[in-house]
């Protein structure tokens, strides 16, 4: 694995590994291969998948849940080949409102919401890396959710800035910007501590 770390890597080699490796890259280079997620993060995300999915269902906007990859800066409108894609990111969950950029196995552009769950090793580029890669490409609300402190901050676009708006507790009910009549009650998604 240390090797792949070091080279840069288009999309088309990194489709020819086997189908348990899986990395984000940005500017060709790997910027997270993670191992599966703790039982913590697959429950807020399973919660998280549900309530959207569940509003969602019938509706023009559709929710997908990791792993699919995500072509951030590539478009419908131009013709693109993998071996060319440098930057593609894998979100814990994602919305997407335009059906032209679902593809059969990626999406193309920038969702319309972005939501990553971080770990203790996945939060610096969760933070920064990923956050300017979705600022950059035009992602229009950003949530990151911390799964120890039962936080969420949701970043939204303005003035082409991916700016925090606000941070939700488990006791509150958030709004979804980009999904105007869609709230989530947080009591719902984090689990209950045992005190």
């Amino acid at each position: 694995m240390a090797d792949k770390r070091q080279k840069i890597l288009t999309y088309k080699e990194y489709a020819n590994w086997g189908e348990d490796e899986r990395c984000e890259v940005l500017d060709g280079k790997i910027i997270s291969m993670a191992p599966s997620p703790q039982p913590s993060h697959q429950e807020i995300s399973m919660q998280l998948s549900i309530e959207i999915g569940s509003i969602l269902r019938g509706k023009g906007c559709k929710a997908f849940a990791a792993p699919i990859d995500v072509f951030l800066f590539e478009d419908t409108h131009h013709k693109w080949i993998d071996e060319n894609v440098r930057n593609w990111v894998i979100p814990d969950l994602i919305v997407v409102c335009d059906p032209s950029m679902i593809k059969r196995n990626k999406i193309l552009g920038a969702p319309d919401l972005v939501v990553e769950i971080i770990s203790s090793s996945s939060a610096k580029i969760d933070r920064i890396d990923k956050r300017l890669a979705y600022q950059r490409a035009g992602v229009k609300e950003y949530w990151i959710i911390d799964p120890a402190n039962q936080l969420v901050e949701v970043y939204r676009l303005r003035n082409h800035s991916l700016e925090l708006q606000d941070v939700f507790k488990r006791e509150d009910i958030i709004p979804v910007h980009v999904l105007n009549e869609l709230e989530i009650d947080l009591a719902v998604i984090f689990p209950e501590r045992d005190e």
